[in-house]
């Protein structure tokens, strides 16, 4: 499974942007035991709180995909979130919209690695943990991470979004 191509690909793009920023030994994409689809069942594996699981949440924003990494202790206030980006319509994407815009599946997204950069919001949430975790291509693969190094690795904007 290190070697399916998702995960490989999130793990060559967190290789990547540590050398390019200077910024020390990259995160490493880790397996779990099982695949996990939500948020929670993430936590319990990781033994952490739900808080500390970064959603990746993809959103057909006017017809072009949006990252929204959000904390697993909380829903996404579309419509909050849509005025403060300026967006005139916010809503969950489809499976199809997902892959074609990410190459990963819906339980997996990780927040970077993708074909094409995808416009990424932040949580500020987040930044409220020492770490953090997020998918890393796949159901079972994870990565632990700051808030900090979350928005400069996706070049995220960083916002409420409950």
């Amino acid at each position: 499974m290190q070697s399916h191509p998702n995960v490989r690909a999130v793990q060559d793009a967190l290789d990547k942007t540590a050398a390019r920023d200077g910024s020390g030994a990259p995160s490493q994409v880790r397996l779990l035991p099982d695949a996990v689809h939500t948020a929670q069942a993430a936590a319990d594996a990781l033994g952490i709180a739900v808080g500390q699981i970064a959603n990746s949440l993809i959103f057909n924003a006017d017809g072009g995909p949006l990252l929204v990494l959000t904390s697993g202790a909380h829903r996404v206030n579309t419509a909050g979130l849509a005025a403060r980006l300026g967006v005139g319509t916010l809503k969950r994407a489809t499976p199809e919209f997902v892959r074609e815009h990410t190459g990963q599946p819906i339980g997996g997204v990780a927040p970077l690695g993708h074909p094409t950069p995808v416009r990424t919001v932040v949580d500020t949430a987040l930044a409220g943990y020492h770490e953090i975790w997020a998918a890393g291509g796949v159901p079972r693969a994870v990565f632990p991470t700051t808030y900090d190094e979350l928005v400069r690795v996706t070049g995220g904007e960083p916002a409420e979004v409950a």
